[in-house]
């Protein structure tokens, strides 16, 4: 352990517990203190050196050398309170009136101690204080000008001492002031490498900090100009942080989001705190050019002063902290979808009981009705063409139901993939023809013209005829179902390339712009005001989609209300069906039954079905009158 270790640790145990925390503050406190102590002990230590030179000493030098207590009692009045700047101000006015004493007793202005009054500034210097170095400014000149006063009124002793004396004794002050002046220029040199290597720790912290953080740190003008931003944007961006600085930032910012961007940063310089999200341009990857990429981005954003309103000419900046926030965004958007899709497997199941409530009951109450009507028929006394009305409506009630119960047996099958298509040649134009025959009667009864129009030439196609037939059947019956006493109905064929056209148009009640988009869904009924003036299920031009999807084609609806309704479908000449995937069997080897065997295993498993049937009958009740 070294001699200024030992000193290091002395000092710092009479440091102030508020100066213990702060590297410079330590330094500057034990600055101030050292040389000090250290004068003032050096001074004790040469006294009787002086007295043995000297000899008895007069009052004034008793009382100079009284006062050199006085640093002692600074340095225990800043380790008391740790008041920096009064201490510094104590040791000016005490300095001062050392100089002050001693220069009236040795010439005035002209005493070897006047030239100490410059060391006063000089000291008060180190306090890093405009207010203490003015003021010690201040108290030099005036205790200067009080010794040129005093000399002036002849308010000086008589005694002088000799030129040799006086050349001594200048040498001596000029000496000593330079030493001390000296002392203070290296603690002084002292404190600044102190405070050059403390801000460069700091800044090498802080470096590290903005080099490795994932966030970006940027501080920006009131008009989001950047004026400093953290290195981690290039790895954000993908670009320099030179390109960025000035306006260079906004101008990758989304135009649809620059207005929010700005107003956070507008709203942060006048003293608020904000948090914004908005969409910024990345620079794509070599391999990537001609692609815009845009990443999300969260930016919470503050005045970079909380005490700017001292200073009204002062412009206000605003610090910010930018996140991506792209993960988070995708996340939030498939939870959206998630839940649109929850909403819409929700509405159509309410639809599909709503529809089912009326398509299922109505037939039902139908055949319930007219087969109790018929089998009181010797009560009621119905006749031969009663009977037969009524078994007819019994009839088409049930093939109404049976129609329904088709409809979503089929639906379901194609929703889980088991509905299979049987591809195979066909005739278009035969199988168009046969159904639109098939309605021909119902677009009569109703008042509608249905024109057909099909060409001799088309040719054969691949595919599944029936699903075909039923694409048709569906177009068109809607069609006549949706279209006014008096319209028209046309359809035609036409190929186009490699594909079958067909077109179903009608001059019917038309399709609102919102039922349009959601046209096709399962159990739909479009419009509001024609949706109970007509039968059905919501599921023909489901069925419809679905058959189209299957043979790989495509279907297009346009409609206006009270204008029409086109529906295009297009459908390939050939179709080719997915190569599915071979299943292994699992069934190794199959062991031949003899027939007598085989005949005897029939005959017990047809006796345990009578039996179980047998039990399962319930008991006869007897029926009392």
């Amino acid at each position: 352990m070294t001699v200024l270790s030992i000193i290091r640790d002395c000092l710092d145990a009479l440091l102030h517990p508020s100066a213990r925390y702060d590297a410079l503050t330590r330094a500057r406190h034990r600055a101030f203190m050292a040389p000090r102590l250290l004068g003032s002990l050096a001074a004790f230590a040469a006294f009787p050196v002086y007295l043995a030179m000297r000899g008895a000493p007069s009052a004034v030098e008793v009382a100079a050398f009284a006062w050199l207590i006085a640093p002692i009692m600074l340095s225990w009045f800043l380790s008391r309170t740790g008041r920096y700047e009064g201490a510094h101000v104590l040791s000016s006015l005490a300095l001062s009136g050392l100089i002050m004493a001693v220069a009236i007793t040795t010439g005035g202005i002209e005493s070897f101690a006047a030239v100490w009054l410059v060391v006063v500034p000089l000291e008060a210097a180190l306090s890093a204080s405009r207010r203490v170095a003015a003021f010690a400014s201040l108290l030099a000149l005036s205790c200067a000008g009080m010794l040129i006063l005093v000399s002036q009124l002849g308010w000086l002793p008589v005694e002088e001492p000799s030129a040799a004396q006086r050349g001594l004794l200048m040498a001596f002050g000029v000496a000593s002031a330079t030493l001390y002046a000296a002392g203070l220029a290296f603690g002084a040199e002292s404190l600044a490498r102190t405070s050059v290597a403390l801000l460069s720790r700091e800044e090498e912290r802080y470096r590290l900090l903005a080099r490795n953080m994932s966030d970006v740190i940027s501080r920006h003008q009131r008009n989001g100009a950047v004026q400093f931003i953290s290195p981690a944007a290039e790895a954000m961006l993908g670009i320099s942080v030179a390109q960025l600085h000035g306006h260079g930032l906004f101008d990758r910012v989304h135009v649809a989001d620059r207005p929010a961007y700005l107003t956070a940063l507008s709203d942060a310089a006048r003293g608020d705190v904000r948090s914004v999200e908005f969409r910024l341009r990345r620079e794509p990857a070599s391999s990537e050019r001609g692609q815009v990429d845009f990443i999300w981005v969260e930016m919470r954003c503050r005045p970079l002063d909380q005490d700017q309103g001292r200073d009204p000419a002062r412009e206000a900046e605003v610090v910010a902290v930018m996140r991506d926030v792209t993960d988070r965004k995708h996340s939030e958007q498939t939870l959206d979808q998630a839940r649109s899709a929850a909403e819409a497997a929700d509405a159509a199941k309410t639809r599909f009981l709503a529809t089912m409530s009326h398509e299922l009951r109505t037939p039902l109450n139908a055949i319930i009705g007219f087969s109790e009507m018929i089998a009181q028929e010797q009560a009621l006394m119905l006749g031969a063409a009663q009977r037969k009305e009524y078994a007819q409506l019994i009839n088409d009630s049930g093939q109404h139901l049976l129609s329904v119960v088709n409809g979503i047996l089929d639906m379901s099958k194609m929703e889980s993939g088991n509905f299979e298509i049987a591809s195979e040649p066909f005739a278009p134009r035969a199988s168009l023809l046969h159904c639109c025959n098939l309605l021909a009667l119902k677009a009569r009864e109703n008042g509608i013209d249905l024109v057909t129009d099909a060409p001799q030439d088309l040719p054969v196609m691949t595919g599944d005829p029936r699903a075909f037939k039923q694409i048709v059947l569906n177009l068109v019956a809607n069609a006549i179902k949706f279209t006014e006493r008096g319209g028209q109905v046309s359809v035609s064929a036409a190929v186009t390339g490699s594909q079958l056209t067909l077109r179903i148009s009608d001059t019917g009640v038309g399709i609102a712009p919102d039922d349009l988009k959601r046209i096709g869904a399962p159990f739909f009924q479009a419009g509001k005001t024609y949706q109970r003036r007509h039968e059905g299920t919501g599921l023909g031009l489901s069925i419809v989609k679905s058959l189209v999807a299957l043979h790989l084609g495509e279907l297009t609806v346009q409609s206006r209300l009270g204008e029409g309704t086109a529906v295009t479908v297009k459908l390939p000449l050939v179709y080719t069906p997915p190569q599915a995937k071979p299943v292994e069997s699992k069934v190794t080897t199959l062991t031949p039954v003899p027939r007598q065997e085989l005949q005897k295993e029939l005959h017990k498993e047809l006796r345990e079905e009578l039996n179980d049937q047998r039990h399962d009958q319930p008991a006869p009740v007897k029926k009392s009158a």
